[in-house]
């Protein structure tokens, strides 16, 4: 299976131009030739912690003007991961939808959310491409080793993770080693490959990313790495 993991400059409330990069970096997916791509947590309306912009940001899957949008992903091969705060009935989750050929074709809503005004998700989800069988765990669900232990127990052997370590400009080091460490331990403990995809760049109110956007092997070694804050796709055949 090749996947293709897009370490990105976070788009906020502008989720037109979001489908744009994404429909662009899926196009670039498909001439090299991969299977799945993944992209960063909230991606498509851009990430907080604030209630009120949590709120302001949702959408629901079945939403009429996101559904035209992705219809311009229709004619793309590869499968994506794609992040966004989902309005569900009364709740807003942090989920990340599998889009293929413009059509959602799964969700997965983040168990463990730190962002106010989210609800933890219940289920674990796997879907199959390419022989592999795979799901979602979002950022800090990595804290919950029950999450990704439950897409092993359905068959998974590729856990995706899509990231968004924006941060206080103070705290945002203190975070680079520990996210990767995260990721390593997920994926040898589990048995499992794990890609991540993250965020890169400088925020709005002085919050900043480096990037924690990797694939790690089911030893728990890192194969492959995004630079710190450049934007990038990063192509790995996992087998």
């Amino acid at each position: 299976m090749r996947i293709a993991a897009f370490q990105r400059f976070a788009v906020f409330d502008d989720v037109r131009s979001a489908i744009e990069v994404i429909h662009s970096d899926l196009l670039a997916a498909d001439e090299k030739g991969a299977d799945l791509a993944v992209f960063p947590e909230c991606f498509l309306q851009g990430h907080s912690y604030d209630r009120d912009l949590v709120e302001r940001r949702a959408m629901a899957i079945d939403d009429p003007a996101l559904l035209e949008m992705l219809k311009g992903l229709s004619s793309v091969r590869a499968s994506a991961i794609i992040g966004l705060f989902e309005r569900r009935g009364e709740s807003i989750h942090n989920s990340a939808m599998l889009v293929e050929a413009g059509q959602v074709k799964g969700v997965y809503a983040k168990i463990n959310p730190f962002e106010d005004g989210c609800t933890p998700g219940s289920g674990f989800p796997v879907w199959h491409r390419a022989g592999f069988t795979f799901g979602v765990n979002i950022c800090s669900d990595l804290r919950c080793p029950d999450a990704s232990a439950a897409l092993v127990e359905r068959g998974a052997g590729l856990i995706c993770c899509p990231l968004n370590m924006m941060l206080r400009r103070e705290k945002a080091p203190l975070w680079r080693e520990p996210a990767l460490e995260a990721l390593r331990n997920c994926a040898r403990d589990n048995h499992a490959w794990v890609v991540s995809a993250d965020v890169t760049g400088d925020g709005a109110d002085g919050w900043t990313s480096f990037g924690c956007t990797a694939v790690v092997d089911p030893a728990g070694t890192v194969v492959a790495q995004a630079a710190e804050g450049v934007e990038t796709m990063l192509v790995f055949d996992i087998a």
